[in-house]
């Protein structure tokens, strides 16, 4: 490696900056982040930096004779349009031993400018040694997105625990023990969700040696493409020990797991569960009294007929720690990828979600309510008994020729969507092979799906 990045004390440091273009200006607002002297010498400057200067956020001067303001002991920075005079400027820099950078030359540059991202007083830097910006910029962006927003209370929270840790725990390798057993506990977690007091004793528990409670996090999988999954959903699922998770959730977001995770199926389909709800609610427990950080991942939103509800029910009773992430729940998501708005100011005011799981051969629903105008009905795991969904609809005066999609694995690549009407449904449903999961939208923005699609 030809870059050595070192974190220099900015209070310190005084940059002379040579140019008054947009490269300067870039160089600028990158410095005034910190607590940095910054001057600036050109005949000319750019709006933005006449504003700066004549906010005396920095020293600015107007010369055209650039040699006598290099002064020895300060970082220098050409950012002038022309080659020559940057060269100039780096060769007067250098002979009073002066760090010089020259925008756009790494070769002849003593340092040069990384991408930051800024969760003060946590920074990171990133270069690619000047060889591809973009990518500098791509993975900058990158992780920026990925990082916590409450990075910055996060590192406070640590601070403080050092200093008392520090005053407490006199042995070196206890004070390493300690931190490591903190860090992997629920502790950041709790911080970052904004939790400090459940953090506070929880550190307190661990630098007292007392045994740790794991943590649940209750995760929202969306409708199926990954790229749906929250930020906070990709980063909790990474931190899993052990995977709970139902059959509705896609390979593709499994594969986001920790690949030393223990994966667990507890999926359901109808008059096949896996694991009962009452025993799922207690393997949760069960696990986190362990120690472990547990993950309970659940398709779509786990409070939209997930039963999300009654699994942290349970953990509260038990005084876990947990978390819920919503998702995205299945009828946003396959709405909008089969082009059909759930809501639109000429077809439908208001939209109703239900369950249509059969029951002893028949739905218990609210017939009458359903019934109305300029309303859209989207019903999950409502395939099996569609067909008389519709019948009973039919019975109870919405109009045989209302418009009905079945969406099949929507938001998936295998996504396909059957339209038809009520009365035309049946022979949907008997002429495909159609298979869960399978969601239903009924109502007349349905129409919109072939101009829509994308």
């Amino acid at each position: 490696m030809n870059w050595l990045p070192l974190y220099h004390r900015s209070n310190n440091v005084k940059f002379i900056i040579f140019g008054g273009g947009q490269v300067a200006q870039r160089k600028v607002q990158t410095l005034l982040k910190f607590d940095v002297d910054v001057t600036l010498i050109s005949p000319k400057l750019m709006p933005v930096l006449q504003n700066l200067a004549s906010e005396a956020k920095i020293k600015h001067l107007a010369s055209e004779a650039l040699q006598e303001h290099v002064i020895a002991g300060s970082c220098v920075v050409a950012a002038t349009n022309n080659s020559a005079v940057n060269k100039s400027i780096s060769q007067w820099a250098k002979a009073l031993a002066c760090p010089v950078s020259i925008a756009d030359d790494p070769l002849n540059s003593d340092f040069i400018f990384p991408a930051i991202v800024d969760r003060n007083p946590v920074t990171i830097a990133i270069s690619s040694s000047s060889e591809s910006p973009a990518l500098t910029r791509y993975l900058r962006n990158q992780l920026d997105a990925a990082l916590p927003t409450r990075i910055p209370q996060l590192a406070n929270f640590v601070s403080r625990l050092r200093k008392s840790i520090r005053s407490s725990v006199e042995n070196t390798e206890q004070r390493q023990r300690i931190w490591r057993k903190l860090m992997s506990s629920a502790m950041p977690n709790l911080v970052l969700a904004g939790k400090e007091d459940q953090a506070l004793v929880i550190s307190d528990s661990v630098i007292a040696d007392k045994e740790q409670l794991g943590q649940v996090f209750l995760v929202g999988a969306g409708p199926g493409d990954p790229e749906l999954l929250t930020l906070k959903a990709v980063r909790l699922i990474q931190q899993a020990d052990v995977v709970f998770y139902d059959r509705l959730v896609s390979p593709a977001i499994l594969e986001y797991c920790n690949p030393k995770a223990e994966m667990r199926y507890v999926g359901k389909a109808m008059s096949d569960h896996a694991v009962p709800q009452e025993g799922i609610n207690q393997l949760l427990v069960d696990h986190a009294k362990l120690g472990k950080t547990v993950l309970r991942l659940k398709g779509g939103d786990p409070f939209i007929f997930g039963r999300g509800g009654e699994e942290i029910e349970q953990l509260a009773e038990d005084g876990i720690p947990f978390q819920v992430v919503p998702g995205i729940t299945a009828a946003s998501g396959c709405s909008s990828y089969a082009g059909i708005p759930l809501t639109h100011r000429d077809y439908a005011q208001s939209v109703r979600f239900v369950t249509g799981h059969l029951k002893d051969g028949t739905t218990n629903l609210p017939w009458d309510e359903l019934i109305h105008p300029q309303q859209t009905l989207v019903i999950y795991m409502g395939l099996t008994g569609i067909v008389h969904i519709s019948q009973q609809l039919i019975a109870h005066g919405m109009s045989s020729d209302t418009s009905i999609a079945l969406i099949e694995k929507g938001t998936q690549p295998e996504q396909k969507v059957y339209t038809s009407t009520l009365a035309g449904i049946e022979s949907v449903i008997s002429t495909n092979k159609i298979s869960a999961p399978t969601l239903t939208i009924i109502g007349d923005v349905v129409k919109l799906h072939k101009k829509l699609i994308w």
